[in-house]
C-alpha cells in the first residue's frame, strides 16, 4: 500500500526498456477524480463526510483529553488508548480534508510532492496503528495471564518505550520504498481514479517497469502489518485460553470486559484493512474499492472512540468529570 510520485524534473517514457521519445509530455501534477460519478449526490455526500469527520475529531480529542487529565486513567491500557486516539486525529486528517475538497470540485489537482507526502503520512500512521494495537494486546495479555508480574512487566518506562517504538517504527517503515517510488516516470495519464494517493491507482499511471516497486512494497507492507497482527492474534489466543480456565462466571465476565473493547477495535481495523488491500476490488470493481477505503480511512477512526466510550465505564466516568468541569464541551 505505497503510492508513487514524480519529481519535477522531466522523465523519458519507458515502455519496457525502449528508447525515450524527445517530445514526451511530462506530468507535473496528478488529478484526483474522487467520487466524480456521484453527480447530484456530491453535496449530500460532502455533508455526511463532513459530519463524520467532525464527530471523529471530537471523539478522539475527548478520549485524548480524558486520558491526559484524569489520574484514574494513568495506567498502561489508557496510555496506549490515548496514543491511539491522538493518532486517529492525524490519520483521518491526512486524507479527509482533501477528499472533501474533491467532492466540492468533482476533481482536485495535487502536486507530486504533496501526493508523496500525503501517503507517507497516511501510510506511516497506518503502520503505527498496527504496532500500537499489538502493544495494547500485549498489555492485556500481561494483565490477564501474568497479573502478579504486571507492575514490573508494564511499568512506565516499558510503556513509553513501546509507544515510541510504535511511532518511530511506523515512520521509518516507508524509508526503503519511498525513494524508489518517487523516481518512477509518469508521462501518460495523470488522472488518479481515487480520492487520495494510494499504490494501485498511482503506480498504474507509471510508464516504466514497476514490478520491483510492487514486489518490494508488498513485502514491506506484509511485514509491518502481518507481524503485529500475528502478535495480536497470539496474545488473544492465550488470553481467551486463560479466561476459560477461570472457575467463576463473574470473574470470566470481568476479564472479558477488560479486553472486549480493544478486541472489537482490532477486528474492525484489520477487517477493513484486509478487505481494502487483500481483495482485488481495485481491478474488478474500482468504485467498490473506494467504498471500502472510506470505511478504512473514515469509518474506523470514528468508531474507535465510540466503542471505548460505550463499553468502558472508566472512560464514561472520566468523560462525565471532564464535561462537568468544562460545560462548554458538553454544548459542542
Amino acid at each position: 500500500m505505497l503510492i508513487g510520485s514524480s519529481p519535477a524534473a522531466t522523465h523519458p517514457k519507458n515502455n519496457g526498456g525502449g528508447n525515450a521519445s524527445p517530445n514526451q509530455t511530462v506530468i507535473t501534477e496528478f488529478i484526483l477524480l474522487g467520487f466524480g460519478n456521484l453527480h447530484e449526490l456530491r453535496m449530500p455526500t460532502f455533508v455526511i463526510f463532513l459530519v463524520v469527520y467532525i464527530v471523529t475529531l471530537m471523539g478522539n480529542i475527548m478520549i485524548t483529553a480524558v486520558v491526559l487529565t484524569d489520574h484514574s486513567l494513568h495506567t498502561p491500557m489508557y496510555f496506549f488508548l490515548g496514543n491511539l486516539s491522538f493518532l486517529e486525529i492525524w490519520y483521518t486528517t491526512s486524507v479527509v480534508p482533501k477528499m472533501l475538497k474533491t467532492l466540492l470540485t468533482a476533481h482536485e489537482a495535487i502536486s507530486f510532492s504533496a501526493c508523496l507526502l500525503q501517503f507517507y503520512i497516511f501510510g506511516s500512521l497506518a503502520v503505527t496503528e498496527c504496532f500500537l494495537l499489538a502493544a495494547m494486546s500485549y498489555d492485556r495479555y500481561v494483565a490477564i495471564c501474568q497479573p502478579l508480574h504486571y507492575g514490573n512487566l508494564m511499568n512506565f518506562r516499558v510503556c513509553v518505550q513501546l509507544a515510541i517504538g510504535s511511532w518511530v517504527g511506523g515512520f521509518i517503515s516507508l524509508f526503503v520504498t519511498m525513494p524508489m517510488v518517487s523516481v518512477l516516470p509518469f508521462c501518460a495519464s495523470n488522472k488518479i481514479d481515487h480520492f487520495f494517493c494510494d499504490l494501485a491507482p498511482v503506480v498504474k499511471l507509471a510508464c516504466g517497469d514497476t514490478r520491483l516497486v510492487r514486489i518490494l512494497s508488498f513485502f514491506i507492507a506484509s511485514l509491518v502489518s502481518f507481524s503485529p497482527f500475528l502478535l495480536t492474534i497470539l496474545s488473544y489466543c492465550k488470553i481467551i485460553s486463560t479466561i476459560l480456565k477461570i472457575p467463576s462466571a463473574k470473574s470470566k465476565q470481568k476479564a472479558f470486559s477488560t479486553c472486549s473493547s480493544h478486541l472489537i477495535v482490532v477486528t474492525v481495523f484489520y477487517g477493513t484493512l484486509m478487505v481494502v488491500y487483500g481483495v482485488p476490488t481495485t481491478t474488478w470493481y474500482p468504485n467498490l474499492s473506494k467504498v471500502f477505503s472510506v470505511l478504512y480511512i473514515v469509518g474506523t477512526p470514528m468508531v474507535n472512540p465510540i466503542i471505548y466510550s460505550l463499553r468502558n465505564k472508566d472512560v464514561q466516568n472520566a468523560l462525565r468529570k471532564l464535561l462537568t468541569r468544562n460545560p462548554a464541551l458538553a454544548c459542542e
